[in-house]
């Protein structure tokens, strides 16, 4: 039985396809890739192909990482970006082009934003004084909850990142029980607790797992040449799925150790 954590190997530097988490692997929850990252992953391009899974929309992907990458077309058209949780796939042929996007019907929509208007009545859940932005966003292919608002961070900038970690230290627990009331209620959909404040809800199997199989389908790449690398391989985390499929996994514990390991894959 595998184990849940794992560390770099040497091995791992002939691995064809590099895939990461977004949001606390490649950066801080909602926040930029730093200039670091940027020319790190910018050299890994030159050596490696590289898909970048998360759950943000298309829009966060486009200015949390995209944005802030200065790379010819050679290496765009060597990444792959599967934002919403890998429930649509982006790559660059001639600009940035949608290959699925898997939707959920209007009607599914208002069914998961009922679902949760339910559990937090249920369990007399408050939200904080102030938001910035909505707290259900509908992502056309996931319906997210975010506890302070999907621009927190953006109004906020660093300060908004501390409060979502300080909310998540003290509530995880209050967190997987409400994704574990709404799973309940929403049996026919996939429910995740995932980054640091938000529940994401989408189609039924849709999860990291879901990711590296359509990496396989559509790039033609075999598990056996894929690596993964991301901050929530423990059980319950939003990158556990990635262990069932047998791709190898490093965890990371945040973006420095993401560079620490991105600098070993091309050998600084």
């Amino acid at each position: 039985m595998q184990k849940p954590w794992y560390t770099i190997e040497e091995k791992h530097k002939n691995k064809k396809l590099i895939v990461f988490d977004l949001d606390g692997t490649l950066t801080e929850s909602k926040k930029e890739i730093d200039q670091e990252m940027a020319l790190l992953l910018a050299k890994l391009l030159e050596k490696k192909e590289v898909a970048v899974v998360g759950g943000g929309k298309y829009e966060l992907f486009q200015s949390q990482l995209l944005a802030r990458l200065k790379v010819p077309e050679s290496s765009l058209k060597k990444l792959f970006i599967f934002p919403t949780s890998a429930s649509s796939f982006y790559s660059y042929v001639r600009g940035w082009k949608k290959v699925y996007s898997k939707e959920l019907s209007e009607e599914t929509r208002a069914r998961i934003k009922k679902a949760f208007e339910e559990v937090f009545k249920e369990v007399n859940y408050k939200h904080p004084e102030k938001t910035y932005g909505e707290v259900i966003e509908d992502r056309g292919s996931q319906v997210t909850f975010s506890v302070f608002g999907q621009d927190l961070v953006k109004v906020l900038g660093k300060k908004g990142v501390e409060m979502k970690k300080e909310w998540r230290d003290k509530n995880t627990r209050l967190k997987l029980r409400l994704a574990k009331m709404l799973q309940k209620k929403l049996p026919d959909l996939e429910v995740r607790a995932a980054g640091y404040t938000s529940i994401d809800v989408t189609q039924k199997g849709i999860d990291k797992a879901y990711g590296l199989r359509q990496i396989k389908k559509h790039l033609g790449i075999k598990f056996s040449e894929m690596l993964f690398v991301g901050d929530a391989l423990f059980k319950g985390g939003n990158d556990y799925a990635a262990l069932k499929t047998g791709v190898e996994c490093v965890a990371v514990k945040g973006p420095e150790e993401a560079k620490k390991i991105i600098k070993f894959l091309f050998f600084l």
